[in-house]
């Protein structure tokens, strides 16, 4: 029978059986989903990166996994051009969709405008907030 263990502490070498046993089921599965990073990075003067856009293709789409662009930087359009960044290289990679998550107001307006849609929503995660998931064709 198996045993379980909880722990909020796994070692890498943990993580990383869970990771490839379910990189290779799903491969068997529906096939190999070519998973690739990808990141859009932000640089000050002195090259310190400073935020930027990190995520994945994988399967024919882009997740946006982080977004973050500085206080200073903010109302400037600069979400819209590292999204756009990021679907060029993904259209590239030859995706035909891209999703991300948010429960931030502020970046909902900035992924509708740059032509996402909400595709569900998750209430009260965290608690006063709606967690929005869209999508986007390319």
């Amino acid at each position: 029978m198996a045993e379980f263990e909880l722990t909020a502490s796994p070692s890498q070498e943990e993580l990383a059986a869970i990771a490839d046993a379910l990189t290779a089921f799903n491969a068997g599965d529906v096939g190999p989903s070519d998973r690739q990073p990808l990141s859009v990075l932000i640089r000050d003067t002195d090259g310190k990166v400073t935020g930027g856009l990190s995520g994945f293709t994988a399967w024919g789409w882009l997740f946006t996994q982080m977004l973050y662009v500085p206080d200073t930087l903010r109302g400037t359009g600069l979400a819209g051009k590292l999204l756009a960044k990021a679907e060029e290289e993904a259209r590239a990679r030859g995706c035909r969709g891209a999703w991300i998550d948010t429960f931030s107001p502020q970046a909902l307006r900035a992924y509708l405008r740059q032509g996402y849609e909400v595709f569900g929503e998750l209430e009260e995660f965290p608690e006063g907030r709606t967690r929005s998931f869209l999508r986007k064709n390319l």
